[in-house]
C-alpha cells in the first residue's frame, strides 16, 4: 500500500475528478473542481491531490491554501481540506498511507497547519466512523472549531411528495399552501443580471440577520461555474411582479445543497420563502437527488432571535438532524503558529 502515489491531478483530468467525487460514498460539492475555482476567486489557492493504484483514482483531497501576510506560499501557508478528504475511512491500511503521503507533500510546500472538516456524521456508518475517529485520535491531529457548519437538517428525498408533505410540521405545510393561495410564484433565474437583483436582496438580508456575505462578484462567479454544468438553481419568488426571495440550490454527488437564501422586508407575511424551498425540493426530486441539505442549523450554545428562527424554519421541514465529525487540525510547524492570525482560517461560513 505504502508505494501507491500521490500526486497532483491537472487540469486535464478534472472530469475524472469529479466522477471519483461525484460517485464516491465520502463526496461532496465542496471538493468538486469548480468548487476550488470559486475560492480560487475568493483568494485561496486549490490543489487537487489523488491517491493512484494504477490508473484507476482511490482516494483524493482538494486542499485549499491561504499565504500568510507578508510570506510567500512556498514559506508558509495554512492548508485546508473542506468536507474531505474523499477516502474509505474503513480501509485503514489506504488512510495510514494517504495522510502519510499528505503530511510529507504539505510540509515540503511550506504549510504550517493542516485543517480538516470532516463531512462524515457521527452516527454514520460504523465502519467508517469508528475508522476515521480512531485514525484522527491517534495520528496527531487534534479536534478544533469547524469552518463549515457542525450540523445540518438533512431532508430524504427517496420517499414521494405526498410523504414529504405529511413529514413537515402542520405549519410549514399550511405555510406552503399559502404562498400560493396569496399569489406567490417562484421561476428559475436565467441571467446573470438576475443575480444581481438577488444580490440586493442578500445585502438586506445580511444586514438585518447580522451575517457576512461575499462581493456580488462572488456570487457572478459561482453562477458562471455551476450554472454552465447545469449543476445549480436560482430559485426565485414574486409576488405582483416584486422580488420577495431566492435562493441558490447546489446538486452534486447525489446530494442538493442550499446554500444561499435572500429575503425582501417586504410582504413577509406572503411567506416565500416557503414556496422556494418546496419548488427547490421537488426540482432537487425530479433530478434524482438522494437528500436535500438545508446547510447548517446554530449549535446548542448559539443564541439570538435570528438564529431560532433560522432553526425553526429548517426543522419545520421533517428531516433528520446530522451532526458531523467536525474540524482537525495537525501543525507541521507549532512556534510559528503560535504568532500567525488563525482568524484566517476560522473566518467561518462558505
Amino acid at each position: 500500500m505504502n508505494k501507491l502515489p500521490l500526486c497532483i491531478v491537472p487540469e486535464q483530468q478534472r472530469s475524472q475528478w469529479d466522477k471519483f467525487v461525484a460517485e464516491h460514498s465520502e463526496g461532496h460539492l465542496l471538493q468538486s473542481w469548480d468548487w476550488g475555482e470559486l475560492k480560487a476567486f475568493a483568494g485561496w489557492s486549490p490543489l487537487r491531490l489523488g491517491l493512484w493504484n494504477g490508473e484507476c483514482m482511490v482516494a483524493a483531497a482538494q486542499v485549499l491554501r491561504r499565504t500568510i501576510p507578508h510570506m510567500p506560499l512556498r514559506l508558509g501557508h495554512l492548508a485546508y481540506i473542506p468536507k474531505g478528504p474523499v477516502i474509505d475511512w474503513s480501509q485503514a491500511a489506504l488512510v495510514e498511507t494517504f495522510f502519510s503521503l499528505l503530511h510529507t507533500y504539505l510540509r515540503k510546500q511550506g504549510a504550517l497547519a493542516l485543517h480538516i472538516d470532516l463531512g462524515l456524521e457521527q452516527e454514520g456508518p460504523n465502519d467508517r466512523a469508528v475508522g476515521a475517529w480512531q485514525y484522527l485520535t491517534q495520528s496527531g491531529l487534534h479536534p478544533v472549531r469547524a469552518i463549515q457548519p457542525a450540523r445540518t437538517i438533512v431532508l430524504d428525498l427517496s420517499t414521494d411528495e405526498e410523504t414529504l408533505l405529511s413529514q413537515m410540521k402542520s405549519k410549514c405545510r399550511y405555510n406552503i399552501g399559502l404562498a400560493v393561495r396569496k399569489g406567490v410564484t417562484v421561476r428559475i433565474a436565467t441571467s446573470p443580471e438576475e443575480v444581481r437583483e438577488w444580490y440586493k436582496l442578500y445585502l438586506v438580508t445580511s444586514a438585518r440577520d447580522s451575517f457576512g456575505i461575499h462581493t456580488l462578484d462572488y456570487y457572478l462567479r459561482f453562477w458562471e461555474l455551476f450554472a454552465s454544468r447545469d449543476e445549480v438553481r436560482l430559485f426565485l419568488a414574486e409576488y405582483d411582479g416584486q422580488l420577495l426571495a431566492g435562493i441558490f440550490v447546489v446538486l452534486f454527488a447525489g446530494q442538493a445543497i442550499y446554500l444561499y437564501g435572500a429575503s425582501s422586508n417586504e410582504e413577509r407575511h406572503l411567506m416565500p420563502n416557503y414556496a422556494l424551498q418546496w419548488e427547490a425540493i421537488r426540482w432537487a426530486k425530479r433530478q434524482g437527488a438522494r437528500l436535500y441539505d438545508f446547510w447548517g442549523i446554530p449549535n446548542t450554545d448559539d443564541t439570538g432571535e435570528a438564529m431560532e428562527g433560522v432553526y425553526r424554519f429548517k426543522r419545520g421541514w421533517g428531516g433528520r438532524v446530522a451532526q458531523f465529525l467536525g474540524g482537525y487540525e495537525y501543525v507541521y510547524h507549532p512556534l510559528v503558529m503560535s504568532i500567525v492570525n488563525k482568524r484566517m482560517l476560522a473566518t467561518r461560513g462558505i
